[in-house]
């Protein structure tokens, strides 16, 4: 985790428990260690509006709701710090939280490993045809054919955070050489100008960036068109990085070779959605960073910054506001 020394922390009064509002989603957050040190209440999207004024802190534990968005405005006091069990804020974030003096933190450092590892699975299942082999093995049909080594290929990672580095150090492990483009250059890091160059050299596009103003719809059918006619394109950050039209139109004319999308711009995906036929497309349903144990991290991380709130320390993970994410080093 990533301490922001400019956002100190901000302590509750002594004299009674600070009120901790949880944002409700099953399973429920374990939050055993806080008795007596908290209390904890909990909200749905009905009641959070009526609720917020009254807390300290709120838990976004339900990090599919736009609940806080469509909330926050209204009257009354709010929390000083929200934390969300999530890496991306967009969510939660609206134009009077970002004015607030209230600290914003993440679930950074949760999901780095696991997304890395399947970023991988994917790579080796496009390289390998392992979806047409499940195929051909479900039609009992015993059909030899040739696959890609991934050694000596090449691939461009967007997002230079924690999950995008660790995507890299994981695909430098296979002997693909990688390049890690960010929001701006810096020693090991291409700036965004450096963007469409290396996606025309590139195998393997890997989108793990937030979802900001500057990277909405940043692979768009101009990225697109840029890319080889082998390459392949893989979506782990955020749904809306990602025009969808445009990628479907890719893939079935077939500029692009295949792509992998485990966040898509509405989940969950509807059953008449076109993209579950598209040709070349892996979708699987936002479960990248999700492995077993996860949600007990989850909230252990969360009890971990709560208790160096309450004992008036600083907290780890602040995200700045005005650009959505926990800045980097």
């Amino acid at each position: 985790m990533t301490t922001s020394p400019s956002a100190p922390a901000s302590t509750p009064a002594p004299t009674s428990l600070p009120t901790l509002l949880v944002l409700d989603a099953e399973p429920l957050p374990r939050l055993g260690r806080l008795t007596g040190r908290a209390r904890v209440e909990h909200a749905d999207a009905a009641t959070l509006a009526e609720r917020l004024p009254h807390a300290d802190v709120l838990l976004v534990w339900d990090f599919t709701s736009h609940a806080v968005r469509e909330a926050w405005p209204g009257g009354g006091p709010r929390p000083r710090w929200v934390h969300t069990a999530s890496a991306g804020v967009d969510h939660l974030m609206c134009p009077e939280l970002a004015a607030s003096d209230t600290v914003v933190t993440n679930a950074r450092g949760v999901f780095d490993g696991p997304i890395a590892e399947y970023v991988a699975a994917l790579v080796l299942a496009m390289a390998k045809d392992l979806p047409t082999t499940l195929r051909l093995q479900g039609e009992r049909t015993w059909r030899h054919r040739e696959s890609t080594r991934v050694a000596g290929t090449r691939a461009c990672v967007v997002g230079s955070g924690p999950i995008g580095r660790a995507v890299v150090s994981t695909l430098e492990a296979l002997g693909i050489t990688t390049a890690l483009v960010g929001r701006a250059a810096r020693p090991g890091v291409h700036g965004p100008e450096d963007l469409d160059r290396l996606l025309a050299g590139a195998d393997w596009v890997v989108a793990a960036a937030p979802l900001t103003e500057d990277t909405r719809g940043m692979f768009d059918a101009r990225r697109f068109a840029l890319m080889r006619p082998s390459a392949r394109f893989v979506n782990v950050g955020r749904g809306p990085l990602v025009v969808e039209d445009a990628l479907v139109e890719a893939l079935t004319a077939r500029r692009i070779a295949g792509a992998a999308l485990d966040v898509l711009n509405h989940e969950p995906l509807a059953e008449d959605s076109v993209l579950w036929e598209v040709p070349g497309l892996i979708v699987s349903p936002h479960m990248s960073g999700d492995t077993i144990g996860w949600r007990d991290e989850l909230g252990a991380q969360f009890v971990e910054l709560f208790e160096s709130w309450a004992a008036g320390g600083p907290l780890a993970n602040v995200v700045d506001k005005e650009r959505g994410y926990v800045p980097g080093h």
